[in-house]
């Protein structure tokens, strides 16, 4: 496998690279309409089919852009292996909150999703694991009721089969039309972790771009082992409201992953197309899959 980044205080035997030059975040994004886009990173025009088939990278300049959930399972988990549960779950309409059904159904014909996570049992490199996936496309990512549901069901079939727990996160934080309900979704996907790590079993988190708000301040940063992509954000509140909370300038790249990692709140990053053996390798060789 090829080398990747990795929190030098915690991990120093693991091999380290370290990335050069911290730019500011771009928001690339891949339109339904039409054969070609342009990078917002290097500025060629590219074809849309060429990116797909680089992992939704830019075959230029390397630059990522958002996976779906059914890409990111498509990556991480062996073919052919996965089940996928609690699919039955809906979300409701606790607050009567405007349009909030008709933003859900929408969101639903969209993206083909019945909510923003997808979770289930699949194997990687041949060993169960239990996995959740969130998908930025549905609502932001945004965690509500039946968001964290699923994650916290996801991670209690981790301690019912004593198999490791991955969740990859992307999200804009929780859902403002389910009020404190969605903000208590911190405080049960936290208790279950705590639950899966008194019996000892590992779990991965993967905060990918973007992940922000609740989620990062709950489930996605409590990792055994967290790990992410390049130049992903990764962060509590936008730069500019801290910036203007604060009254201070933030340095450069501040949010970004590998920001991040020197901040100590991340353990690894590790390129898209080594994610899969990056995380098999934590598990295998720190927790003897």
């Amino acid at each position: 496998m090829g080398i990747f980044s990795i929190n030098k205080k915690k991990y120093a035997t693991l091999k380290i690279k370290k990335e050069e030059g911290i730019v500011k975040k771009e928001e690339p994004s891949i339109t339904e309409s039409g054969l070609w886009m342009k990078c917002p990173s290097c500025g060629n025009i590219i074809y849309k089919k060429d990116v797909k088939k680089n992992q939704m990278r830019c075959p230029n300049c390397d630059n990522y852009f958002k996976m779906s959930g059914q890409q990111r399972l498509d990556l991480l988990i062996d073919k052919n292996t996965f089940e996928e549960y609690d699919t039955n779950l809906s979300t409701k309409d606790p607050l009567n909150f405007p349009k909030y059904t008709e933003k859900l159904e929408n969101a639903k014909k969209k993206t083909k999703l019945t909510e923003g996570v997808i979770s289930g049992i699949g194997k990687m490199f041949d060993k169960d694991v239990s996995i959740a996936i969130m998908d930025f496309s549905f609502l932001g990512g945004s965690m509500g009721t039946v968001v964290g549901e699923k994650i916290t069901r996801a991670i209690e079939r981790g301690i019912e089969k004593n198999i490791p727990v991955i969740v990859v996160a992307t999200s804009g934080g929780a859902r403002m039309h389910e009020g404190i309900l969605s903000l208590m979704q911190m405080a049960k996907t936290s208790a279950a972790l705590d639950r899966l790590r008194n019996k000892g079993i590992p779990f991965i988190s993967i905060p990918v771009d973007p992940t922000t708000g609740g989620v990062t301040a709950s489930f996605a940063m409590l990792g055994d082992i967290n790990i992410s992509e390049p130049k992903a954000l990764i962060g509590f509140a936008g730069p500019r409201v801290i910036e203007q909370t604060i009254k201070q300038k933030l340095p450069e790249g501040f949010q970004l992953s590998e920001f991040v990692l020197e901040c100590g709140m991340l353990d690894i990053i590790a390129k898209r197309e080594e994610l899969k053996e990056t995380v098999y390798r934590v598990l295998d060789n720190l927790f003897e899959l």
